[in-house]
């Protein structure tokens, strides 16, 4: 291992939570919440073993280690929901419909608001967009969104009457945009992200609302990466639709959720036809339900509603000044970091992504983005992982418009964390790129299908893992 770039140092405790000062800043140096997976030892390339530092939690983030214990008590119980009689059945859909109440509180949703449990954002995005207004069978209006989405919150869109436009430098200088497009009229949806997978830069969500309202438009929020990281209230800041993921929120199985206004959900197009979205079937026709069920079709994914649900009974608990000075204080320390180190660049949207004095949930979440001169993103990446067991993320974040704007055409490097993080993740992160910059690398690596991957990779891996590096196909995008 080499040298932190930032040396440690001493330890004083607020309450409970330890932290360090390290220069200028107060880092806490502990994880706020248990995640499984913490203590995974990583092989090296040239020998020996590492703790696993993970920095990819804006893919998808380890499970909290009491949605695990969680997931273990009722999996017992696991049985159909809605039509079956049996104990364990009863049971089950008791766990699966309490999970709607549950995701519904955490977020702020009124009491009639819809929660559908869907497979992830992308899902959810994709199945309101089966609901919007009809006029003559065509949408009544279009959806405006803008060109720093997640293709979850792009796609879909594009098969309607869509308007789009490229964001300002600055946050203040793109909702005067938004304002001018909208007063235009004729949008009947505003698509927003809560907070940048590239960037972690946050979004006026409550401004966004209120415009949007203004001129007769609904507001829909791709709240994957805000979700896991700030508090949000629907009802307060007078959201209509909220989506997110259970895989970055803590919880396995692969769940999602779209939560809003029942009155275009009742009314769209069922997302899954199947059974458990009609009120009756026949052979050339059918009646179909409304509520959730009309958009949940087939066996539904209890458990990974009641893992989501159980995740964000546990982020509810948590002090939400303790939570945010956990990430802010991580995130300042690593970019002030990174801006040290020759050849190292930061990438951000905006010029004004700093946090409003009445609005604490603006600013930046845990996610960094940069990129290191002179080397490719995907081969840092595999740098890091071969030779400092660290794992973060390369490519293009599923956001092309976004890393071709901002002249990234090829990729950048992106680090993400949460509750589960340690300043030390930071610290080596720091340490891997100044031995990059200062020494090169200390292996050769190749390109196998696609990917960076270190030659000559003779490492041991689990058994039970049915590919080793370097045999899986590079995927096109990196973040669902």
């Amino acid at each position: 291992m080499t040298t932190a770039v930032f040396p440690a140092a001493p330890e004083f405790h607020a309450g409970a939570h330890a932290v360090r000062t390290t220069g200028r800043f107060a880092v806490a140096a502990n994880p706020l919440a248990a995640v499984t997976g913490a203590e995974i030892q990583a092989p090296l390339i040239n020998g020996g073993y590492a703790r696993y530092a993970n920095l990819d939690y804006g893919a998808s983030a380890p499970a909290l280690s009491v949605v695990s214990a969680y997931l273990n008590e009722i999996l017992p119980y696991y049985a159909s929901v809605h039509r079956g009689a049996g104990y364990a059945s009863q049971i089950s859909t008791s766990v699966y419909e309490n999970a709607r109440d549950i995701v519904r509180e955490f977020v702020g949703g009124r009491p009639d608001d819809s929660v559908i449990f869907t497979r992830n954002t992308t899902d959810s995005l994709n199945l309101l967009a089966g609901c919007l207004p009809l006029r003559d069978g065509r949408p009544a209006g279009e959806v405006l969104y803008l060109d720093i989405e997640h293709h979850a919150n792009l796609l879909p869109w594009q098969n309607v009457p869509h308007r789009s436009i490229v964001a300002a430098p600055t946050l203040a200088a793109t909702v005067d945009r938004l304002r001018e497009e909208l007063a235009r009229g004729g949008v009947s949806l505003l698509a927003v992200t809560g907070a940048s997978n590239v960037t972690g830069e946050i979004l006026p969500i409550r401004t966004l609302a209120a415009l949007a309202h203004d001129h007769g438009a609904r507001i829909v929020v791709d709240a994957a990466q805000l979700a896991p990281h700030r508090r949000i209230d629907i009802a307060g800041d007078d959201v209509d639709y909220l989506a997110f993921s259970g895989h970055k929120l803590y919880a396995p199985f692969g769940a999602g959720v779209l939560v809003g206004r029942t009155d275009w959900l009742d009314a769209g197009t069922p997302h899954l036809a199947g059974g458990g979205a009609v009120r009756d079937a026949r052979l050339d026709s059918v009646s179909w339900t409304t509520g959730p069920a009309r958009h949940e079709g087939g066996s539904p994914n209890v458990l990974g509603a009641a893992a989501l649900a159980r995740a964000t009974q546990v982020i509810s608990e948590l002090d939400p000044a303790q939570w945010y000075a956990h990430e802010d204080a991580i995130r300042s320390f690593l970019v002030a970091g990174l801006e040290r180190i020759e050849g190292v660049t930061v990438h951000r949207i905006f010029a004004d992504s700093s946090p409003v004095d009445d609005q604490p949930s603006t600013g930046t979440i845990g996610v960094v983005n940069f990129s290191v001169e002179g080397y490719d993103a995907g081969l840092v990446a595999a740098y890091l992982s071969a030779e400092h067991g660290i794992g973060l993320r390369d490519g293009r974040f599923c956001a092309h418009p976004l890393l071709k704007r901002l002249g990234l055409p090829a990729g950048s490097l992106r680090a993400s964390f949460g509750l589960g993080s340690r300043l030390e993740d930071a610290e080596r992160l720091l340490a891997g790129l100044q031995q990059l910059t200062q020494s090169g690398l200390g292996w050769d690596y190749v390109v196998d299908a696609g990917r960076w991957v270190p030659a000559n990779d003779t490492r041991n891996y689990p058994h039970w893992a049915p590919n080793t590096p370097g045999t899986a196909g590079a995927a096109p995008c990196t973040q669902d």
